[in-house]
């Protein structure tokens, strides 16, 4: 038995079927029952004696998926019960009930994408700052508790990132240099053993060989790393182990911020403001599950989009809304402006760690990736991707890219599926230009084109002034106080995670339960 999921607009590919079997509970007295459907469309069971029993529409939540590119990535109407604004809502009056009744409510803690605040500024013309705090009237108006923004664990991300890339490469060095191998084939004779083994059934080899596989492929996109689990298992050993900003966030509220407030995981409802609809399937992520407190590190995730929807049901203008002050995990300067990490709108991964591994590696500074000061940039047959090289006497020492969009992640699988990928570090991203064009965005009046708009927004972005994850004092100090230091146990668990190559259903229809 399948389910079809109707009236569906694909962002990837268009596609209405849902491919995930439900299981239909059998008895030993059911065989010659029969279904009847009434005039309303209600699904009935009708016994061989005649009594008729309500069938239960099935329930299919983004635990069941496969990520088949059916549903998962539809920017318009997939209805995710436990991911939408009702559930948001749901929370919020129990909340007031339980305040009426003498109980203890949740505590609602907001975060806020950047990339969903640019979109939101072009969209309302106004400066990201002043929509910060509107956005912080608007939710604290509802009964949310705290409002943060996700650059604040972008610089978790970046850094972490960062320190995985530098660990990767120095033991991919020593094991080829015990090998003899010569700079020039190291990688791609690299990429032909890795694949060699993650196509064993060595499970611990597959394990082993995933510290010293480059090149390393970014994390941070659920679309992306959907994509690697379903269709190209061999990639995975390859994938950052770094959490995206939206789950290093999950980390803090659920553990750091439920420790300071003196409340378990669970007392707290943790909301996602993001750019993307897969952010829903990565907040649901078992990895992100705590088994001991029954709760998710991101409890919902609500797109741009679904934010300016809330808008409008709340009769929020935000053109002349009050403003308030913004809570303590959102990245500013001592004056109170924004700040943003530099880099691409897309997290600015490859920036921060070319700079980082040029230094820590290499030992040459004055590296500027944005303003491509000391390095060689190339732009391939489109836009969406670059190679940029640290040279040094005209022999390169790293070579990253960049690749966004499905027609270049194709190409760059390929590449290290055969052997052939000469880089060491790879900015990956499912959505053209990145996150910010991702499917839960704000779309353009009709008067402006889409590649316009997202370069106003791409502005908008970059309009924040930027400083570095390593300037960060705030971020620095928990690296401290709540992790321990940046080699600790903790700072593994918290900051980095794992993934799993799903088995594929070449007939899911035939399945037989």
């Amino acid at each position: 038995m399948s389910v079809i999921l109707k009236d569906l607009n694909d962002y990837i590919a268009p596609s209405q079927a849902c491919i995930k079997p439900v299981e239909v509970k059998k008895t030993s007295t059911d065989n010659n029952n029969v279904i009847k459907i009434d005039n309303s469309g209600e699904y009935y069971e009708v016994s061989q004696e005649g009594v008729e029993t309500k069938l239960q529409p099935a329930s299919i939540t983004l635990e069941d998926c496969l990520a088949c590119s059916g549903c998962i990535t539809s920017a318009e109407s997939v209805l995710i019960t436990m991911q939408s604004q009702e559930e948001l809502y749901n929370i919020l009056r129990n909340n007031k009930q339980a305040i009426i009744d003498g109980k203890s409510e949740k505590i609602i803690v907001v975060s806020i994408a950047p990339q969903s605040r640019a979109s939101i500024t072009k969209k309302f013309g106004l400066t990201p700052l002043k929509v910060a705090k509107r956005l912080t009237y608007f939710f604290k108006s509802l009964g949310v508790h705290y409002v943060f923004d996700t650059s604040f664990s972008q610089d978790f991300s970046l850094l972490e990132s960062a320190h995985e890339f530098v660990e990767r490469y120095r033991k991919f060095q020593e094991v080829q240099e015990n090998h003899g191998t010569s700079s020039e084939s190291r990688l791609t004779k690299n990429n032909r053993i890795k694949r060699e083994n993650t196509s064993s059934e060595d499970a611990t080899q597959h394990k082993r060989s995933s510290d010293i596989c480059l090149p390393i492929l970014a994390s941070s996109c659920p679309g992306w790393i959907c994509y690697a689990e379903k269709t190209h298992g061999f990639v995975l050993p390859y994938i950052s182990k770094t959490k995206s900003p939206q789950q290093i966030m999950g980390s803090i509220v659920k553990d750091y911020l439920a420790s300071k407030l003196g409340v378990k995981p669970n007392n707290i409802y943790h909301v996602g403001v993001m750019m993307c609809y897969d952010k829903k399937l990565e907040a649901s992520r078992l990895d992100f599950f705590s088994e001991e407190y029954q709760t998710r590190d991101v409890d919902c995730v609500l797109t741009t989009g679904e934010i300016v929807k809330m808008f409008e049901e709340q009769n929020f203008n935000i053109n002349e809304s009050p403003e308030m002050p913004l809570d303590s995990f959102v990245k500013t300067n001592q004056e109170g402006q924004l700040l943003r990490s530099s880099g691409s709108a897309s997290g600015g991964f490859l920036e921060f760690i070319l700079e980082y591994s040029a230094r820590e590696l290499f030992g040459i500074t004055g590296i500027d990736v944005e303003k491509e000061h000391g390095i060689v940039v190339k732009t391939g047959r489109n836009k969406d991707f670059k190679e940029i090289s640290l040279e040094a006497d005209g022999k390169p020492l790293l070579k990253f890219a960049s690749a966004y969009g499905f027609r270049n992640i194709q190409n760059l699988v390929r590449k290290i599926k055969s052997g052939n990928s000469p880089y060491h570090y790879i900015e990956v991203m499912a959505c053209p230009s990145g996150c910010i064009n991702g499917g839960g965005q704000l779309k353009p009046n009709e008067s402006l084109s889409i590649k316009d708009w997202i370069n106003e927004v791409n502005h908008t972005y970059r309009s924040i002034d930027s400083l570095s994850p390593e300037k960060n004092e705030t971020v620095l100090n928990l690296y401290s106080e709540w992790l321990g230091g940046k080699d600790s146990p903790k700072c593994k668990t918290m900051l980095r995670t794992q993934y799993h190559a799903i088995e594929t259903l070449t007939n899911p229809l035939a399945v037989k339960w």
